[in-house]
């Protein structure tokens, strides 16, 4: 609730937040907003220039590319969240684990993390995603495999500094076992200062994922998805540019905001921050 508070009365936050939930609330409702089928081939209006039919243009089979977008936007964000929420659960636990046990475990996982750590993220997932084969659930392997570590890292850092203080001693001292000192102590006070990371890496991973949809690797047609609008689109650049500008401009917009919300959210959970912005909710309170 406090957190809220602070919120609430931070502009640029709500300003950044309801465009992020405008954005998605638009991409869920795709078959709302989407003007035509997303899959149905038009051979009449192949490569048209954006018209009052079709705002965005055309694309080689005449398929209406603002549809396109609107539903690519479910594909593209919910492997982006799927992912990202995979890896930072698989990282938190990890690094909950080798932080607050410590000894053989706590090296035998910081040496795998730094092993993982070692190889190039998109190299990694190339290899990965060659390995078992394209598509998205092979794809949301892949990427989950490799991006767990940051998290991991973060929260293990984390948690060698909360299990000194003095309310995890009197929990252990208690009785509480290890499981619920680690979840029920440990973890609610980690999991605020990871969000801002998890936000920002929604937008990471997006292009993560257009960049693999772009060599052909991530979702395979008819099914839209942003990043291989972009593959297709980069066949037509000189004679039909609006096949990779709408794409790659909503790609951009979404990273854009992602990011934005991170940094809004890293402001309003930092306490010099927090400090800041209640000493100016009082004096605003006070002129009223």
């Amino acid at each position: 609730m406090h957190y809220i508070k602070i919120a609430l009365h931070d502009r640029k936050f709500m300003i950044i937040f309801s465009v992020m939930i405008l954005f998605v609330i638009v991409t869920v409702f795709a078959g709302v907003f989407a003007p035509h089928d997303p899959i149905a081939q038009n051979y009449d209006a192949i490569l048209q220039a954006p018209n009052k039919e079709y705002p965005f243009g055309t694309d080689q089979v005449g398929r209406c590319i603002l549809s396109r977008i609107l539903y690519g936007g479910k594909s593209s964000l919910l492997i982006a969240i799927v992912v990202t929420m995979l890896m930072a659960v698989i990282g938190m636990t990890i690094g909950l684990i080798s932080g607050y046990v410590g000894g053989l475990t706590d090296t035998i996982l910081m040496r795998i993390t730094d092993m993982i750590l070692a190889f190039p993220h998109i190299v990694f997932v190339i290899a990965v995603v060659s390995v078992l084969g394209t598509g998205t659930v092979n794809l949301i392997i892949a990427m989950t495999l490799i991006s767990w570590t940051m998290y991991a890292r973060v929260t293990r850092s984390m948690v060698l500094t909360i299990r000194k203080e003095d309310y995890v001693e009197q929990a252990r001292l208690s009785g509480a076992g290890r499981p619920a000192i680690m979840f029920r102590y440990i973890m609610p006070n980690v999991i605020p200062y990871l969000i801002v990371l998890i936000t920002q890496d929604i937008g990471s991973n997006l292009l993560t994922l257009a960049s693999l949809s772009l060599l052909g690797l991530g979702s395979q047609p008819p099914v839209p998805e942003w990043g291989f609008m972009l593959s297709e689109g980069k066949r037509y650049m000189q004679t039909s540019p609006w096949m990779i500008v709408f794409p790659g401009m909503v790609i951009l917009i979404c990273v854009i905001i992602f990011n934005l919300m991170g940094d809004s959210l890293r402001d309003i959970l930092d306490p010099r921050g927090i400090t800041r912005k209640e000493n100016w909710v009082r004096r605003k309170k006070a002129k009223k």
